[in-house]
């Protein structure tokens, strides 16, 4: 069976009309697993899997509590809660932060979050998502931020999540076939807020691309455009620094892997 990668949403912070927010769906050797759901992917996703309910999801992972990256996770909760009651848990590999919001959002009520969801932390020591390796990392973001690794028979794919510049995101993409990785290029709009103090939180693309170079990676998936950026120039910037395949992330692009 084909391996793909669909891309849910494509912005970060908050939704560009038309497109959502961080989201990906990696379907390999007949399993489905979601990457962050954050505003806007839930009705993407049940689309994808042809499903009100989410029939055919195996698993969950979500790198960040921030809203961008989650909030549609409480949608995916309501499908299986109200949908599917009694159904085996579906694992949540998520920080413990992810899980705290989700019961925020049940009022603090954690009884459907836990019959709905099996938490497992990351990051973590090597963990089993479907037939995945998920290796999991600490990135430098504002709040715990988890980049991923997912291997399995002659496929790897990693996701930064949010991430600022760091030495770890060499390791975590190593010889990955794709590379998921955060381009805000927050800087391509002078009028945006800045961004808090301290060390940066967020890449821009050439960074994206530097990153992807240090790695070896064979593809570079740039996503998390800041809302009115310029997407080609993000690319352009990417590929002068990463000479392999540059690819924009679009809502409802498909990606053939490997």
């Amino acid at each position: 069976m084909p391996s793909s990668l669909t891309v849910l949403g494509s912005c970060g912070a908050w939704p560009e009309p038309g497109r959502a927010c961080s989201g990906f769906l990696l379907e390999h050797d007949g399993s489905r697993i979601v990457l962050d759901l954050g505003y806007g992917t839930a009705t993407r996703l049940l689309a994808a899997l042809g499903s009100t309910a989410a029939d055919g999801l195996d698993a969950v992972v979500v790198t960040h509590q921030h809203p961008d990256h989650m909030t549609d996770l409480h949608a995916l909760l309501r499908a299986r809660w109200f949908g599917r009651r009694g159904a085996p848990a579906m694992p949540l590999l998520a920080p413990e932060g992810v899980l705290a919001a989700l019961i925020a959002l049940e009022d603090g009520d954690r009884t459907a979050v836990h019959q709905v969801f099996r938490w497992q932390p990351i990051p973590a020591p090597p963990q089993q998502a479907g037939p995945f390796r998920l290796d999991s990392t600490p990135l430098p973001h504002s709040v715990p931020n988890a980049g991923v690794r997912l291997t399995a028979a002659g496929l790897t794919v990693a996701y930064t999540g949010d991430t600022g510049p760091s030495p770890a995101l060499a390791d975590l993409g190593r010889d990955a076939d794709l590379y998921i990785m955060d381009a805000t290029s927050r800087d391509q709009q002078p009028s945006a807020p800045a961004a808090p103090a301290g060390p940066p939180i967020n890449l821009t693309a050439r960074e994206a691309g530097q990153a992807a170079a240090a790695a070896g990676a064979r593809r570079l998936l740039l996503t998390h455009f800041w809302p009115g950026n310029d997407r080609r120039a993000s690319g352009a910037d990417a590929a002068a620094a990463f000479g392999g395949e540059v690819l924009l992330a679009e809502e409802g692009l498909t990606i053939q892997l490997p």
